[in-house]
């Protein structure tokens, strides 16, 4: 009898447990946007290269994540968090399922586990290799534009120098 009550009682537990996450998630999904919003320079060789890659990744999961190309004409900031084209270009942005902004590192940990990359983000953001991603990126960042040949633009739509 002692041993029956040991095995049930984690059974309950679970289902109590198991309930209350179901009702949380139905009532919850309301509030949350359909997929994440990935903010990306289609101008940018080496940001198209990546997007591509996580586009084949997210493939399997559909509307998860909305990759929006910022160099477009019809780009508007207004629908994608406030985020200005020139505020996009400075540095990487993703809108989570909450609309949250995150920016930098943290916006590749977010973008990464919605592809299905979740090690990769839960990686980057180790306290002792995040410092060292912050400044990677950083460097990536600030130079992207002169590394990709359109190191004149300053404001406007960034297109790369045909010589």
């Amino acid at each position: 009898m002692f041993a029956k009550a040991v095995i049930l009682l984690p059974v309950r537990s679970y289902l109590r447990t198991a309930n209350i996450v179901s009702v949380r998630r139905l009532y919850c999904t309301h509030l949350k946007s359909s997929s994440v919003r990935v903010l990306y320079d289609g101008e940018c060789p080496v940001c198209v290269k990546e997007i591509h890659f996580l586009q084949f990744l997210q493939k399997n999961r559909p509307n998860k994540v909305d990759f929006v190309d910022i160099s477009l004409q019809d780009y508007d900031g207004a629908h994608y968090g406030g985020i200005s084209y020139d505020k996009a270009m400075e540095e990487m942005h993703v809108i989570d399922e909450n609309d949250q902004v995150h920016v930098g590192v943290p916006a590749f940990s977010v973008m990464y586990t919605a592809v299905g990359l979740g090690w990769v983000g839960r990686l980057i953001s180790r306290p002792y290799i995040r410092p060292l991603m912050d400044k990677a990126y950083a460097v990536f960042a600030k130079n992207r534009l002169r590394w990709t040949g359109r190191e004149e633009c300053t404001t406007g739509r960034c297109v790369k120098k045909n010589n």
